[in-house]
């Protein structure tokens, strides 16, 4: 055999990523949310894409699925789903289309108070009183005509501003900040204070090291730590804290409840998290009763008195899938309209600029931003096509859940799915990113259906990690004070009940769900604490 050169040819088969298929993937594993970002992003660098009013004809085509599930005893259960997109068949109703003409009142017949211009003023009164020949009294008057005609704050604007009248909250920081006007005098040591104020976390803890303010300001350490010591004395009590016990221990002095004995307490918080009231008792010096009452003033004290201040809004969640109860059995899946983009391609706008492009560079760009329009709305179609699929599966799979409760979630994974729809396991994983289903039970991410399996005794049907943990939780709810229920017992217990698992398996759920073990309940229950 001779090593020379030579050529080949060799005819093969390879999965390309083109650009198209990477975006219509990316498209796929965002939310609803992000996904109108990105369409708004797109309909402002593609000419050829436009918004889907309401009243503009709808395009495209409907998603209706169905599914039946024989259970025992032959019943049948269907479930219908509809979606809602841009490319998808829609049914808007605008408010304007149940007003008309014989309904609107006239402009003669419009209310006062919507006029604007219709302001009070004291030449109006004037002019009354001059109509009925009142006498005019001077000191009123007087009053009367300092005022504007307007609505701000000072009546000398006719701009109503109603943000001037809502309250506002005010935050630490501020807070703080006008303590420090009111109580320092001295420059030099507000900016000290000024610097203090930044270094507080969120919880209102001082969290950096004096020598560095010392050294950015060129000033003793020890007058840092007097000032420190007098922003110590602000509201709210606890604030400027080093650690938990220093924050405790500000807030008991500000209560002059700063004893020797509630001193050893605080050193000894430790005992404190163990419960651990014999050891606690010896180091304080104190009788159980005063142990109690020491220990229930320090509860009713803020570890974090910065958070009061601060108030960040919550995120709500906003649901990719709508669940709801259909009169005739089942379940309605579909799509929540409000949050998805609807966009349309703009045939007549692309003919038009078609017949009067003037080179080829002109026409390879209205062909490309064509194409891209095209593809978008195709993309969107298919994507929402495809978690409509996904979601009714899953709720096809998990009926025991929405119908029954926790208790009945059975172990479902990626690869059921995959294999009830014939798509790719990656496909179901990115459908079930990142994306809210609004259920009669709440709202539940769709990964939240996915659990492992707990395998049942003698050969039984398995059973949901996540249930199994509901059923731990729910047993030490139940548990009587005099009978707490060890982590063996709970094995036996679950076992009678056809479920096969370890007690190392029933301590990790435990702990997951912050639950103390039986020897730190019995502690709790009997000490009150």
């Amino acid at each position: 055999m001779a090593f020379t050169p030579r050529l080949d040819l060799k005819q093969s088969q390879n999965l390309v990523m083109t650009p198209q298929l990477q975006q219509a993937i990316k498209l796929l594993q965002l939310p609803n949310l992000e996904l109108f970002d990105f369409v708004e992003k797109e309909l402002e660098a593609n000419p050829m894409l436009e918004r889907e009013n309401a009243d503009s004809p709808e395009k495209g085509g409907d998603s209706n699925q169905d599914y039946r599930d024989t259970e025992a005893g032959n019943n049948e259960q269907e479930t219908s789903t509809s979606v809602t997109n841009g490319a998808l068949e829609t049914a808007a109703v605008d408010m304007v289309d149940y007003a008309d003409g014989d309904t609107l009142p006239g402009q003669d017949n419009a209310p006062l108070d919507t006029d604007y211009e219709n302001l009070w003023s004291s030449n109006s009164l004037e002019e009354g009183r001059e109509a009925r020949s009142e006498p005019v009294e001077s000191p009123i008057t007087e009053a009367f005509s300092s005022w504007g005609s307007g609505g701000g704050s000072d009546f000398s604007t006719s701009d109503f501003n109603i943000e001037q009248t809502t309250a506002q909250e005010i935050s630490l920081r501020d807070h703080l900040l006008n303590q420090l006007t009111m109580d320092v005098s001295n420059q030099e040591n507000r900016l000290i204070g000024l610097h203090l104020i930044d270094m507080l976390n969120e919880a209102g803890y001082l969290s950096g090291d004096l020598e560095v303010i010392s050294d950015t300001l060129d000033c003793p350490i020890k007058r840092v730590g007097g000032v420190l010591d007098q922003l110590r004395r602000f509201d709210p009590p606890g604030i400027f804290a080093r650690d938990l016990a220093d924050c405790l221990t500000l807030q008991l002095r500000d209560r002059n409840r700063l004893d020797p004995a509630m001193r050893a307490l605080l050193a000894n918080l430790d005992l404190l998290g163990k419960h651990d009231m014999k050891g606690l008792m010896k180091v304080c010096a104190v009788d159980e009763g005063d142990l109690i009452e020491m220990v229930a003033e320090i509860r009713a004290l803020n570890p974090k008195p910065g958070l009061s201040f601060d108030h960040d809004v919550a995120q709500t969640i906003t649901p990719d899938v709508l669940m709801r109860v259909n009169p005739k059995g089942g379940w309605t899946i579909e799509l929540n309209s409000e949050t998805l983009p609807r966009v349309l391609v703009n045939n007549t706008y692309y003919a038009k600029l078609s017949r009067n492009t003037q080179n080829k560079k002109e026409m390879d760009y209205i062909a490309e931003c064509y194409n891209s329009a095209n593809w978008l709305v195709k993309s969107l179609h298919q994507r929402a096509t495809t978690i409509l699929r996904v979601t009714t599966e899953i709720v096809r799979q998990q009926d025991g859940f929405f119908t029954h409760g926790i208790q009945h979630l059975k172990p479902l994974i990626l690869q059921d799915i995959a294999e009830a729809l014939d798509v790719h396991e990656s496909t179901v994983s990115r459908v079930t990113a990142n994306k809210y289903i609004a259920t009669p039970r709440g709202n539940y991410e769709l990964k939240y259906f996915f659990t492992t399996a707990i395998s049942g005794v003698s050969g039984e049907e398995p059973h949901s990690a996540e249930a199994i943990r509901h059923r731990i939780k729910t047993l030490i709810d139940n548990e009587e004070p005099k009978e707490l229920l060890s982590d063996d017992k709970i094995v036996e217990i679950l076992k009678l009940e056809g479920v096969d698992i370890a007690r190392r398996t029933v301590s990790k759920y435990r702990e997951t769900m912050h639950i103390s073990s039986s020897i730190q309940r019995r502690r709790e229950k009997n000490t009150g604490l």
